[in-house]
């Protein structure tokens, strides 16, 4: 399937090795976050090479404002010290009630049409007609007294004659697994973030406490603004405001670990962590965050695809970009959202919102020329997410898994091209390396990776950064017109730069 692209401000490279590189050629999906200036992460697992102007199709999309992801562990149902609500022997069912009954309209006989003529009564006898006559005198009397009992009951009052409900049961009880009950547990461990440069521009994202220590999950580009010396805060949804500081950010994943640094008298009550692997399209999903700076915004929508390779940038132009194989939903994310958890009917997390497609033009964090959500939201898969999140913990320093060679980001729809030649001039396949180890050759052409189809380089490594360093990949490629295959062991490179 073709990636998923919003407006790339940076620009797109024509080419991307499988390390890192500049930003891909492909058009790219915009994150969230109004006022984030924070470049776009390297590519690690195919490198982009030089930049290219992006494709004329390439949709445009709108900035993300918001902030937060953890990284995502296969089968993590309780989180790092998570809340022991999701998963327990007496977990909620999915919210949404049980299917109704007969329609509106059942029982009801034949109407005419609206405006037809009213068919003449047919005759009766007398005998007929003085029965029903009185029949109905005798019910018009009885309602008749009973009104006017009413009446004189009530003549000598000056009180309100309206009428009061009887309290539904259902609802005032937020029925487990119901969207008001999963909103009242997620919101108290839900953070609207305030990142400010030295100069004074940033922007608002959201984040989600990950763990009891004070562990924040967002994305880099909601705290990239604040990463060297300037100001960050972020908000409970009782009002109480921290300082916080950036503990590790991961550009190529868009993923950021901030820290608050006076945690006495925070809730610190983790987010359940689910299995992302586990969603099914169709699947419901809650999203929460600061849309437009409007925190503690709740909505609701599906799991619209799986594994939708998204190249996105902040939309402010001179970052790199960020790849992810992304959960799609249709949940209304803007931007302001970014970094807020996306929750399955469980309430527990199985994406962090990163990005949105835009009908518009986009046109960065801030302005006017800004658009809102189309239903179109990307979210980064919580397995994936934990991952980073508990290397950047550890070391502060993201671990990408990589190829080792330079492929086309400009080509689309054939599979992922190798390169005549790399970055600066460097061999487009290292020598020693993975690709190299497994036979590939410059000109090769990347069709498929274990059984995902691959149609352009931002594709490739979408699902190469799926993966772990050590982990056995098989890959389909075509040369000189026969296809082949062949397995390779993925490398690791550490850092962004």
């Amino acid at each position: 399937m073709p990636v998923a692209q919003v407006a790339d401000a940076a620009g797109s490279s024509p080419q991307a090795e499988a390390e890192a590189a500049p930003a891909p050629q492909a058009p790219v999906l915009t994150k969230t976050a109004p006022d984030a200036d924070a470049p776009a992460a390297p590519v690690a697992g195919a490198v982009p090479a030089p930049p290219a102007v992006a494709p004329a199709q390439a949709a445009q999309t709108a900035a993300f404002a918001s902030a937060g992801m953890p990284g995502g562990d296969q089968g993590n149902a309780a989180g790092a010290g998570g809340g022991g609500w999701y998963g327990g022997p007496d977990a909620p069912p999915p919210y949404g009630g049980a299917p109704g009954g007969a329609g509106d309209g059942a029982g009801m006989g034949p109407v005419a049409p609206w405006g037809a003529p009213t068919p003449p009564p047919q005759r009766k006898r007398a005998g007929g007609l003085v029965a029903a006559v009185l029949a109905a005198a005798l019910v018009a009397g009885g309602v008749g007294g009973g009104i006017g009992y009413w009446a004189a009951d009530k003549a000598g009052s000056d009180g309100s004659t309206t009428v009061s409900s009887s309290g539904d049961p259902k609802t005032e009880s937020r029925t487990p697994g119901s969207v008001a009950d999963i909103a009242s547990k997620a919101l108290p461990s839900v953070v609207t973030i305030e990142a400010q440069s030295n100069n004074g521009e940033g922007g608002t994202g959201t984040g989600f406490v990950y763990d009891r220590q004070g562990h924040i999950l967002t994305n880099n580009h909601v705290v990239a603004s604040a990463a060297d010396g300037g100001k960050l805060s972020a908000t409970f949804s009782d009002g109480k405001q921290y300082d916080a500081e950036v503990v590790g950010r991961a550009q190529g994943y868009d993923v950021a670990v901030i820290k608050l640094k006076n945690p006495s008298g925070a809730k610190l009550n983790p987010l359940p962590l689910g299995d992302s692997e586990k969603a099914a399209v169709g699947d419901a999903t809650v999203a929460i965050g600061a849309p437009f700076g409007l925190s503690g915004t709740v909505t609701t929508g599906i799991v619209s695809a799986k594994k939708r390779p998204v190249a996105s940038s902040d939309g402010g132009g001179g970052g790199q970009a960020s790849y992810m194989s992304a959960l799609q939903t249709d949940a209304s994310i803007n931007p302001g959202n970014s970094g807020g958890p996306l929750l399955n009917a469980q309430g527990a997390v199985i994406g962090i919102n990163s990005a949105i497609q835009s009908a518009g033009n986009g046109g960065g964090f801030g302005g006017q020329g800004q658009s809102g959500s189309i239903g179109l939201g990307f979210a980064i898969p919580i397995n994936q997410a934990k991952n980073v999140a508990d290397q950047l913990i550890r070391n502060r320093t993201p671990i990408y898994p990589v190829i080792s060679a330079t492929v086309n980001m400009k080509d689309a729809g054939t599979g992922a091209k190798i390169a005549a030649n790399g970055a600066n001039g460097t061999p487009a396949v290292t020598p020693g390396g993975p690709a190299d180890k497994a036979g590939l050759k410059p000109g090769d052409v990347i069709t498929k990776l274990d059984d995902t189809k691959i149609d352009s380089g931002p594709t490739l490594i979408s699902e190469i950064w799926s993966h772990q360093p050590g982990d056995k990949v098989t890959v389909t490629y075509t040369r000189d017109g026969k296809q082949s295959t062949t397995e390779i062991t993925l490398g690791e490179r550490k850092g962004d730069n």
